[in-house]
């Protein structure tokens, strides 16, 4: 008899999974999302390295629409004030079918949705309460509707749900004093960049991200602001700071944006349940500055079906061994990037901006510090 597999969270993480089932193994699986659909705002860019688009291209992923991605050539490092540091090419990264890619999220959701979204996704999907029967899982929802299973995946978020059910241990997400306002640009705008490139400019307190997601070269515009406190209703004064370091910046940051407070888990913490597993950012959830959060949403969704499809004893020490291994390293690059973004001191800056020049032109710091991670 067949496996059946319950996905709650319809995420980038639970419908990679969901694709993997469907297109490469025999399980009986059900994606439930407790929203009433699925989230295809347009504006939201996002970046996969190459990691992750190898894994993607497994599932079709190398035929999509080739005008609404764009293959950035490079990095580019600004100070605030729009004066370039270095650059870094991205492009030693690549191969012939995997490069490493910026679209809108919306455009990943809807090629990940396409062979799912009729019989294997349900929406409206609360968990009311779970127990165990005849050594399966029995999820009861808030609708009353219910599912036997023999394993769980949780997928749904950083403040997973699914976690308060199985675990007794709290592993509660801490906010990073910082906030996320984001736009999207048509045009270059005031600003001196590359729409060819990624561009990352460095200020004081603040760093701002900037990246083509299709061809026609409509731009994700991203600010990431030191702040204690999220106040979405003083949003302005808020983005004053940044203005006041370039005031280039100023018709982009006083236009519509839209914004969110940072939160990353501290500890990663394993399951205490054999039949139930974590994907995502409910296995853990970093800060966004090493923009691994897509890559490895679907990193862990392969991993843990490699495991499951060889069916081997001990599939959840061995999974939470792995993904602790890969979530540690872009956990401490991540922490290291936020924090060497935003020094505020001048005499740090121009110290900061020294390395970076340095480090971008050694081979070997590259393919560490990066390699490591896009290559995987």
């Amino acid at each position: 008899m067949k496996k059946k597999i319950a996905i709650i969270g319809a995420g980038i993480a639970g419908l990679t999974l969901a694709n993997l089932i469907k297109k490469k193994s025999e399980y009986d699986f059900m994606l439930y999302e407790k929203q009433d659909s699925l989230s295809l705002e347009e504006g939201y860019g996002i970046q996969l390295s190459t990691n992750s688009v190898k894994i993607l291209n497994d599932i079709g992923f190398n035929e999509i629409n080739d005008e609404k991605i764009f293959h950035p050539k490079g990095l580019n490092f600004y100070n605030i004030q729009n004066k370039k540091i270095c650059d870094l090419d991205l492009s030693q990264f690549n191969s012939d079918t995997t490069k490493y890619t910026t679209l809108q999220r919306s455009t990943l959701i809807e090629f990940l949705k396409d062979d799912v979204y009729t019989q294997h996704l349900r929406f409206g999907k609360s968990i009311k309460e779970v127990s165990e029967l005849k050594g399966k899982v029995f999820i009861k929802f808030e609708d009353n509707t219910n599912d036997l299973v023999d394993i769980v995946v949780g997928a749904d978020g950083i403040f997973s749900n699914t976690r308060s059910f199985f675990e007794s241990k709290k592993n509660e997400p801490k906010f990073k004093k910082a906030i996320a306002v984001r736009t999207m640009l048509n045009s270059k705008s005031e600003l001196n960049i590359d729409d060819e490139k990624i561009n990352l400019m460095m200020g004081k307190n603040c760093h701002i991200v900037i990246y083509p997601v299709n061809k026609k070269k409509e731009l994700n515009f991203v600010c990431i602001i030191r702040n204690n406190k999220y106040e979405p209703d003083n949003i302005k004064s808020l983005v004053d700071k940044v203005i006041s370091q370039n005031s280039n910046l100023e018709k982009i940051l006083n236009g519509e944006l839209k914004s969110w407070p940072l939160y990353s888990t501290s500890k990663i913490l394993p399951s205490s349940n054999s039949k139930v597993f974590y994907i995502g950012d409910a296995f853990n959830g970093f800060l966004p500055t090493l923009a691994q959060g897509a890559g490895q949403s679907i990193e862990s969704a392969y991993e843990l079906f490699n495991l499951i499809s060889e069916d081997k004893s001990d599939i959840q020490n061995t999974y939470y061994q792995e993904r602790s291994k890969r979530v540690k390293i872009v956990r401490k690059r991540s922490n290291l990037n936020f924090f060497a973004f935003h020094l505020s001191s001048s005499i740090m800056q121009t110290i900061r901006n020294f390395f970076i020049k340095f480090f971008v032109k050694r081979k070997t710091f590259v393919n560490s510090y990066l390699g490591t991670i896009y290559k995987n």
